[in-house]
């Protein structure tokens, strides 16, 4: 297909017929110097995704969207770059929500995408061998039919009753992330100043619930979310007090509300 309005929103896009994983082929194509600032590569068919935690991402041919973006980020300060998921996240949450009026769309902290609580993508940021460039992939499940979801906490498009225009998503996908890293940058990585605090703590439907946080050294915290605080992480608060969680795998223990 022809991919008008994200070329419009300065993607440059190149789509394959299928790929193990996106992510893997567009970090090589900067190691070999073929890829510059959002330059996406994409397809319909990936048969190696990779998400947090190296969990296996899987989908039938046809059924979701594989992106990957490679993102310049000389101009923004190492302290800072654990924003750039988060910004993905609200980015490809606003443009999800776009095409889905009246559904409850969401960010589950860090930046799982969820459609009245049902997660539609999942977002993975990755280095590459320049440490100026970054790749972030994103697997937004589109045709995917109930039968075909992967898990009774999923959702898709189709699912929900639509139709997703697939070059209006990455057009508004990709022009959100670009402001919100610019504005990143010329704020020198202060996340407040730049706004982007408020654009993830904006979609963010974790803050206000009860979550159960698997840690990365194998302990467990449970307690309710009540902010992401300047440097991203989330802030739970427990029986043992509060405590920022800057990496950790969420579990919102009940339903959650989602914004409008």
């Amino acid at each position: 297909m022809a991919w008008d309005r994200a070329s419009a929103a300065g993607a440059r896009v190149r789509e394959v017929p299928f790929t193990g994983s996106t992510n893997a082929d567009l970090a090589a194509a900067v190691a070999a110097g073929r890829a510059d600032h959002l330059d996406v590569l994409l397809t319909r068919d990936q048969r190696s995704g990779r998400g947090r935690l190296d969990r296996v991402w899987q989908a039938p041919p046809g059924a979701s969207l594989a992106v990957s973006v490679a993102l310049r980020v000389a101009d923004v300060p190492p302290g800072a770059r654990g924003w750039i998921p988060l910004l993905a996240g609200a980015a490809m949450a606003r443009a999800v929500r776009a095409q889905l009026p009246g559904r409850a769309v969401g960010v589950k902290w860090p930046n799982d995408v969820l459609v009245d609580g049902r997660k539609i993508c999942g977002i993975l940021a990755e280095g590459t061998v320049d440490p100026a460039t970054v790749v972030v992939g994103s697997g937004v499940n589109t045709a995917m039919t109930a039968d075909q979801l992967p898990v009774p906490t999923a959702t898709s498009f189709a699912v929900a009753g639509a139709a997703c225009d697939d070059d209006r998503l990455l057009a508004d996908y990709v022009a959100a992330l670009d402001r919100g890293l610019g504005a990143l940058a010329r704020a020198d990585g202060d996340a407040v100043a730049s706004g982007a605090l408020d654009a993830v703590t904006g979609v963010c439907v974790t803050i206000g619930q009860e979550v159960a946080v698997s840690l990365p050294d194998g302990g467990s915290l449970r307690g309710t979310a009540t902010a992401i605080d300047p440097e991203g992480r989330l802030v739970v608060s427990g029986a043992d007090g509060v405590r920022a969680v800057s990496a950790g795998d969420v579990v919102h223990v009940r339903p959650a509300a989602q914004p409008r």
